[in-house]
């Protein structure tokens, strides 16, 4: 891992590690993915170069102690916020992610729908990454609505684009060539 998310993620997994916590620090980490993608508030606040350095450590420390979260990730996450780089939060955790994927023999997936895929849907997808790709893959699941129907799947540098949007387009295109 390089870069700056890939050094604290690293530097977050060998401490989990020794603690015995890369699980629950996994968890933890996906559950402020979470709230992050879910409000534009806190997307703001921990992007923003005008909030004082205290304020936002301040603020977000006091998200994290909210929604419980262990104590080795809200000192991490008050590292992070002293070191003035919240706005890399999400590359942290994606680089944790993938670290944690990589030391259980896992490849990471991301499918992306238009909707929220029921848990047989859920399944069904994982079923067939895990036959296509032939070994455990950890998916990452993820919703936009300006894919219309269909899905969009990554793996690894490979996308497979099977939206409806994406299929609208190809349409599109051939009919402007012809």
């Amino acid at each position: 891992m390089t870069g700056l998310a890939g050094r604290y993620a690293t530097a977050l997994y060998e401490l989990a590690d020794e603690s015995k916590a890369l699980d629950q620090i996994a968890a933890d980490l996906a559950t402020l993915k979470a709230a992050i993608a879910g409000s534009a508030d806190l997307q703001r606040l921990i992007s923003s170069p005008l909030v004082p350095r205290d304020q936002q450590a301040k603020a977000v420390l006091a998200l994290v102690a909210k929604m419980g979260l262990s104590d080795l990730t809200r000192r991490f996450v008050g590292l992070v916020a002293r070191n003035r780089r919240l706005y890399r939060l999400a590359a942290i955790i994606d680089a944790y992610t993938a670290l944690l994927a990589e030391h259980r023999g896992e490849v990471t997936a991301t499918v992306t729908s238009a909707r929220p895929l029921s848990a047989p849907q859920t399944e069904s997808v994982n079923a067939a990454l895990r036959a296509a790709v032939g070994r455990k893959v950890a998916v990452a699941l993820n919703v936009d609505p300006k894919l219309l129907g269909g899905l969009k799947v990554k793996v690894g540098s490979r996308l497979i684009d099977a939206s409806l949007a994406a299929k609208l387009q190809r349409l599109q295109l051939a009919m402007k060539g012809l």
